[in-house]
């Protein structure tokens, strides 16, 4: 039996880093797209379907929905998943969870210096469509926003299920995960600062940096280094 338990977790090892494989590649794919200054047609049509075809400064929707929009994308800045990130890994130690904590401290901020460097070392120009909704202050390509929320969401969903709690509550993680994540990254198609395929790379690599947190802590749990927390 324990044989048999290895093996199945060796495969769901295989399998997650043949998904991370895969998403570094469209990433890969889509970098070399922005890299090369094209913009397809989709980028823009999906731009333009948010707007009043009228007057294009006019996002569609009443006033309040954009509004709300500037609400949801704040829930992508540094600064809320940065204080997220803190009242996880302080929750983590309170629960006597040091090696999770440093696990989940180590992958989001080196996924953070990841992000930052992709977006410095791509310098795809933003949306010159529509006005921007938002202030903005570096290059397009991948979301900044979509991919640390993908990365942070993603990861503290992923740590808080080595917690020892019925599995429709680990769902419940990453249901949540998943919900901010794509309105995030929505958001910023909405609010004009991001094409399409900005959002798309950085929901990518967002999720593929935290798929390989999650194999980094399932290969440490497997080890016994996660036997005490």
């Amino acid at each position: 039996m324990l044989k048999f338990d290895l093996e199945k977790s060796d495969i769901k090892q295989f399998i997650l880093l043949f998904v991370f494989a895969l998403i570094i590649w469209i990433f890969y794919e889509l970098a070399g797209f922005a890299v090369a200054g094209g913009t397809p047609q989709i980028d823009q049509n999906i731009i333009l379907a948010f707007r009043d075809a009228n007057d294009l400064s006019d996002p569609i929707g009443p006033k309040w929905v954009e509004e709300m929009m500037r609400d949801i994308t704040a829930l992508g800045g540094v600064a809320i998943l940065t204080s997220f990130t803190l009242f996880v890994t302080l929750f983590l130690l309170i629960e006597n969870k040091p090696k999770i904590a440093a696990l989940l401290v180590l992958a989001i901020t080196s996924g953070m210096i990841v992000s930052f460097s992709l977006k410095y070392g791509i310098t795809r120009p933003r949306p010159d469509l529509v006005p921007h909704g938002s202030y903005v202050y570096t290059s397009s390509f991948p979301s900044g926003h979509a991919m640390l929320s993908a990365l942070v969401y993603f990861t503290l969903a992923g740590m808080l299920s080595h917690l020892p709690v019925r599995r429709r509550v680990k769902s419940y993680f990453y249901m949540i995960a998943i919900l901010f994540t794509f309105s995030i990254g929505v958001s910023r198609v909405y609010l004009g600062v991001h094409w399409p395929t900005d959002v798309l790379a950085g929901w990518l690599m967002g999720i593929g940096w935290a798929l390989l947190t999650l194999v980094v802590a399932r290969f440490l749990r497997m080890n016994g280094h996660f036997s005490s927390d």
